[in-house]
C-alpha cells in the first residue's frame, strides 16, 4: 500500500490543529488509558489500521494487559472492563456508529451515571477527534506498523 498524500507535509497548520485537540484531550483529566482504550475501539469500529496498531502500542508500552486488548472487539460479553470503561465504550460505539439510529437515550443515561457533564464532552470530543483522524488515515492510506510510542521512544534514550 503506498500513501497517497503526507497529510503534515501539505497541511502543517491543520496537522498541527488536529494535535492541538489531542493534546488537549490528553490534558483533560480523563485516563490516558480510558481515551486510548476509545481510540482503539473507535479505530476498530472503522477500520483504520494505522490508528489501530498506534493505540495498541499505546496501550502495551502503558502496561495494559493483552487479554483485555484482545477482548475490546468484544466487550460486551468480556469482564475485563470497569463500569466507567463499559459506559465509555457504548458511548464510543454510539457516536462513532450514528447512522444506526443516532446516540439512544439508553447510552446517554449510561454514560452519565460515570462522567461528569465536562467528563462527557471530553469524551464525546476525544471520540470525534479519533473519528476525523481514522478517515484521514483512511482516506490518504497512511501506512500502518511504523508507530512508535513515545513511552517506547523516551526508554530507548535512556
Amino acid at each position: 500500500m503506498e500513501p497517497r498524500i503526507s497529510f503534515p507535509k501539505v497541511t502543517p497548520g491543520g496537522f498541527q490543529a488536529m494535535l492541538d485537540l489531542s493534546n488537549h484531550l490528553g490534558k483533560s483529566g480523563l485516563e490516558e488509558s480510558l481515551l486510548n482504550l476509545i481510540c482503539l475501539r473507535a479505530s476498530q469500529i472503522n477500520g483504520c489500521a494505522y490508528c489501530i496498531d498506534m493505540h495498541w502500542k499505546d496501550l502495551r508500552a502503558a502496561g495494559e494487559g493483552e487479554q483485555r486488548l484482545y477482548g475490546l472487539d468484544a466487550w460486551e460479553e468480556s469482564p475485563y472492563y470497569s463500569d466507567r470503561e463499559r459506559a465509555a465504550l457504548a458511548w464510543t460505539d454510539a457516536v462513532t456508529n450514528i447512522r444506526e439510529g443516532h446516540v439512544p437515550d439508553q447510552v446517554y443515561d449510561r454514560v452519565r451515571k460515570s462522567f461528569s457533564e465536562k467528563e462527557l464532552a471530553n469524551l464525546t470530543l476525544a471520540i470525534t477527534v479519533i473519528n476525523s483522524w481514522n478517515r484521514l488515515n483512511i482516506a490518504l492510506r497512511t501506512v500502518p506498523g511504523t508507530y512508535q510510542p513515545a513511552k517506547a521512544h523516551a526508554a530507548a534514550k535512556s
